[in-house]
């Protein structure tokens, strides 16, 4: 996987519920990825009504996202078209990637354990939430202050980051594990019993829509708001669970079935809600309808 990761662009941060600016780049990243054509504002605005946005908040939305430099405006009269800029498209192509891959069984582990030490003076201490989040995106949990492991991040990629974001005093090993003990532990720094029964709930939650989908019980507008919905919740999953090797995890671990069940959804409603998104774009700019795609669990593919 290519080294580049969330270092670089001013993302919108993860929040329980429905996030206007989310849902936005979700769009993008899922159905307008394979164009550098822009979409009109008002097509994007009807495309979170489906989630339940009203028209203000959505406008708000794409407007803060267009003000951070996360998407960039074009003007064709009076209207405004939007697209990912070249750096957000690199970075959600990344986060993509490592969602997608995150989970897939038969992985092997090679035995050797990542270790961050870093250390952020009083005047860098804003970053010390941004390295924490990132790092737990990458499979870390912290076992001391400022001692952070993982037995799957990689370790280029977590150089990069630690670079990326300015910290100026940080070490990063590749090692076995001989000796635990007490805190030190890595696998007490996980609470595996809550990751487990988010992964429960997970298969709870969509299990009866996998069963409507295979039924051909789910219409199109219903399928892209599943769909971006099942695809937020994995990626709370990706960033809180270490993906730990096999033989590390309890007996009958849910995160296998929980992963199934995502593929099957995303994959399964990729083409309905590329409908819904060629459906609302035709009302607004007919001649651009046809950029919609929808991508599937595999990482190269861009339907």
């Amino acid at each position: 996987m290519n080294a580049q990761i969330l270092v670089d662009v001013d993302l919108p941060r993860s929040q329980t519920g429905a996030n206007p600016q989310h849902l936005v780049l979700g769009l993008f990243t899922d159905h307008w990825s394979a164009t550098r054509e822009p979409l009109p504002s008002a097509a994007l605005v009807a495309l979170l009504s489906d989630f339940g946005i009203t028209p203000v908040s959505a406008r708000a939305a794409i407007g803060r996202l267009a003000r951070r430099g996360v998407l960039e405006a074009e003007k064709r009269g009076r209207r405004t078209y939007y697209r990912m800029t070249p750096d957000t498209a690199r970075v959600l192509e990344q986060t993509q990637l490592r969602m997608m891959e995150f989970g897939a069984p038969g992985r092997p582990w090679d035995g050797l354990w990542t270790t961050v030490i870093f250390s952020v003076p009083d005047e860098q201490r804003e970053l010390r939430h941004v390295i924490r989040r990132r790092l737990r995106f990458l499979g870390y949990a912290a076992v001391y202050d400022g001692v952070w492991m993982s037995p799957r991040a990689d370790h280029v990629q977590t150089a990069e980051l630690l670079r990326s974001v300015g910290v100026r005093s940080a070490t990063v090993l590749r090692s076995t594990l001989t000796h635990t003990q007490g805190d030190g532990d890595p696998l007490a720094a996980w609470d595996l019993d809550a990751i487990g029964a988010a992964y429960s709930e997970f298969i709870a939650r969509h299990t009866e829509l996998a069963e409507r989908t295979a039924a051909g019980q789910v219409g199109s507008a219903e399928a892209l708001a599943a769909r971006t919905k099942a695809k937020e919740e994995w990626l709370q999953m990706v960033s809180t669970d270490p993906e730990l090797p096999a033989d590390l995890l309890p007996a009958e671990w849910p995160g296998h079935p929980a992963r199934a069940l995502f593929v099957q959804v995303y994959d399964a409603l990729g083409p309905l809600a590329e409908v819904r998104v060629r459906q609302v774009v035709a009302e607004h700019e007919p001649a651009l309808a046809d950029e919609a795609n929808h991508r599937t669990t595999e990482p190269s593919m861009k339907d």
